[in-house]
């Protein structure tokens, strides 16, 4: 069976950073079919938990079964449990059902409101926690759990073997956020070893869900048939990028994004294939573009998705430029991230000022294009080099920015279709041209040289 089929047994999120919202976001950017079981009901966003409802759980259980009465169920994670009957209950089903389980054990949101009643930790580790292929307690959890002091390495060691041993967890992964290192370093200890699962340490806002994304990528794996450490450390490249990419709303804490992990590749697919449909328009008028070819070539680049563009290696363009071969316009090569410098730096540039701006193209400066853009109502923004403060020629790729901001002050904040660059001494004067797309902007150039 190519489908197979993960649950979440949580809570919700009424902001949709944690809970329910994070696991079933993880599981479908992993491939996996999420189903849920719904715990208890928050009144949440990023920085508040307002009020906490919980289920019967004769209800939490009927839930489960439901699905594993017709789906079945690969692998399955706690997140948020609310109370001591919910714990038992789940307990009590998910060990007859069998399928492996990776235990999230929540207890306190990222606002600080606890999720857990006291006297459900116990149960949790009583019940719950021995039913565990997987268990995932930061450092704060880890500590409620085994009444250890944590702070470095050693003592997730310590901790980590100290759940296995004693609570009887199979796996345990005592996770680096809050640890005091350099790097964020999950300890794992499987099969009586200890890993170290790592990334690099990022300075974030988007850390709502992080525990929720998590344990999901890990039963998500489990459910394809990954062997726990392969499975961990999958998703800890997960939350890592949900980390890194995550959904900046909001007045708190923001929410991970899983799906960065399905989207960042598709982005940059269909730039590619955007791209290559621009190429085939300027190779299908090669002839006429010929003539718009600058003495230090041109290129097209393009932009991904905004939300995930951080540096010129998240432009698209053609290495080599374009290039005017015996009278004809040629791309040198298919297009390839971060084959650009200028032109991608206008183009981050352009889109910081505007975000529908995703596109540029470099050509040849000539004064009856520039007529001709201003007869098609063409918004034209004029630069002079020679005005550009020594301060921003000495600092490196600062130039293309400091163009895009001329261009800018002189539209009084609207974007240009043409940005003319009257050079300087040794700067070939240059003609840029803004659009929403590469083929819109080769669209503009041919519509100029007609």
């Amino acid at each position: 069976m190519s489908w197979r089929v993960a649950i979440t047994i949580a809570g919700l999120d009424s902001g949709g950073g944690a809970g329910i919202h994070a696991d079933v976001k993880t599981f479908a950017a992993l491939g996996v079919h999420g189903a849920t079981a719904l715990t208890c009901v928050t009144a949440q966003n990023t920085y508040e938990v307002r009020e906490v409802q919980c289920l019967q759980p004769s209800l939490v259980r009927s839930q489960i079964m439901a699905v594993w009465d017709d789906m079945g169920i690969d692998a399955g994670k706690t997140g948020m449990l609310g109370t001591k009957e919910i714990i038992e209950e789940v307990a009590s089903t998910v060990s007859k059902l069998g399928f492996p389980l990776v235990v999230d054990p929540v207890m306190i949101a990222k606002s600080g409101a606890p999720l857990i009643s006291e006297d459900a930790v116990e149960v949790l580790k009583r019940r719950l926690i021995p039913l565990a292929k997987v268990v995932t307690p930061n450092r704060h959890e880890a500590e409620k759990l085994t009444g250890m002091k944590i702070s470095g390495l050693e003592d997730a060691r310590r901790a980590a073997a100290a759940i296995h041993k004693e609570l009887g967890a199979e796996v345990v992964v005592v996770k680096g956020g809050h640890l005091e290192t350099q790097e964020a370093v999950d300890v794992v200890y499987v099969g009586g070893v200890f890993h170290e699962v790592s990334t690099p340490r990022l300075d974030s806002r988007a850390t709502h869900g992080t525990g929720c994304s998590y344990s999901a990528a890990i039963a998500a794996g489990l459910a394809k048939g990954l062997e726990p450490l392969e499975a961990i450390k999958t998703a800890k490249r997960l939350i890592y990028m949900a980390i890194k990419y995550g959904v900046a709303r909001g007045r708190g804490h923001w929410a991970v994004n899983p799906m960065a992990w399905l989207e960042i590749p598709a982005e940059r697919w269909r730039a590619v294939e955007e791209m290559n449909e621009a190429l085939r328009l300027i190779e299908e008028n090669a002839e006429k573009l010929a003539r718009a070819i600058p003495e230090v070539q041109s290129n097209l680049g393009y932009v991904i998705d905004l939300r995930y563009a951080r540096d010129r290696g998240d432009v698209v363009a053609v290495p080599g430029r374009i290039v005017n071969y015996m009278g004809r316009a040629k791309p040198s090569g298919p297009p390839a991230f971060g084959a650009s410098d200028h032109v991608a730096r206008k183009i981050l540039a352009a889109a910081a000022r505007d975000p529908n701006v995703r596109s540029a193209m470099n050509i040849r400066l000539d004064p009856a294009v520039v007529e001709r853009a201003k007869a098609l109502g063409m918004s034209v923004a004029y630069v002079d080099r020679r005005k550009e403060p020594e301060e921003v020629k000495k600092r490196e790729g600062a130039t293309m920015q400091w163009i895009i901001e001329e261009a800018y002050r002189q539209t009084g904040g609207k974007t240009p279709d043409l940005i003319v660059d009257l050079g300087d001494w040794g700067k070939e004067p240059m003609i840029t041209v803004l659009g929403r797309s590469p083929r819109e902007v080769v669209e503009k150039v041919l519509k100029l040289l007609s």
